[in-house]
Formats: C-alpha cells, structure tokens, sequence
C-alpha cells in the first residue's frame, strides 16, 4: 500500500511531534526537551563566539538577515535546532537563526538589574568590589542555587541570581 506524498508528510509530522514532545518520567515529571541534532536540553543558553553574529529569518543561507549581534560573549538562549542552525533569542526576546559556528557553550550572563553589587563572596555581609551597570557581559565561573561567581574586565566577585539573565534559577554551574 502506497502513501500519497501529502500523507506520508502529515504522518512524519506527527510521528516528529511524538518523538520530540516531553517524556514523563517514573516520579511523573517531565524531564527537559533534547534538541533533535545534539540531543541536548531545548532551551539552553550559549555565548556568541564571534564579534558579529547574522541572524536569520530561517535555517539556511538563503534566508534573508533580519539583524546582526555585535557583542562577543553575549549570552543567547537556544530555542531550536535544525541541521547546522540554532534558533536562538536574546534577553529582549529578538531572535532568529544562527549558524551553530557562530556560538560557544562558554557561559555567560548578562547584568538585568543596573547598579548590581558584586560581593567578595557570596555573602550580602562581604565587601563589596564593584557595581555593575545594567547590560555588562560577564563570564559565568561558577553558579549555586542562589548565587554566581562572574568575571567581567578583570573584576570577580559573585551576585545573585536575580541579577543576571543568562542561567536558569534552578540551575547549578560548575
């Protein structure tokens, strides 16, 4: 029995959206969605590797470049995959698709809140070694539950979570 090409179509779409949809797991949670190229979490944050970024309209050279990412290190979170493509947004929700050459699993944050103290130590008590203004680039060294460890133009310290977009509030680094 043959398929007409429109169903045989329908059929992978449905059969995709079974093999990507979340699975339960036996506490009865769902556990996260894997990309379908490298089968990591979907959504996960990157960095931009390069100092120029093309964001694209689709998956492919052929798309048209809505806009360029200017800014090395900045943090993006993935959304999707597709062959070498990387459907990615920043922290304003742009977003679009970017070759997968173009990012670093380097973690990075940026500051959300202007004015963010950073701490010696994880500590509101400890001295305080430097403000951030809203929307500094910092490297993430190391994340807690509450607290990450950054380095930004030669300055380390730790802030809190709230303070950065870039790590999930829940997630531990490393």
């Amino acid at each position: 029995m043959r398929f007409s090409s429109r169903l045989a179509v329908v059929a992978m779409a449905i059969i995709s959206a079974f093999c990507l949809a979340p699975m339960a797991t036996a506490e009865g949670t769902t556990s996260p969605e894997r990309g379908p190229v490298t089968h990591l979490p979907i959504p996960r944050f990157v960095s931009l590797k390069t100092s120029e970024g093309n964001v694209r309209r689709g998956p492919s050279l052929r798309h048209r470049i809505d806009w360029v990412f200017k800014h090395p290190g900045m943090p993006l979170e993935i959304t999707g995959e597709f062959g070498h493509w990387r459907q990615v947004r920043d922290r304003d929700g742009v977003g679009g698709w970017v070759h997968y050459s173009l990012l670093s699993g380097a973690r990075t944050a940026i500051i959300d809140r202007d004015l963010s103290p950073l701490y010696s130590s994880a500590d509101t008590q400890s001295q305080i070694n430097a403000y951030l203004e809203a929307g500094v680039i910092a490297r993430i060294e190391t994340c807690g539950l509450a607290w990450c460890r950054v380095k930004t133009d030669g300055i380390r310290g730790w802030t809190t979570k709230e303070n950065l977009w870039g790590v999930r509030a829940n997630e531990v680094i490393e």
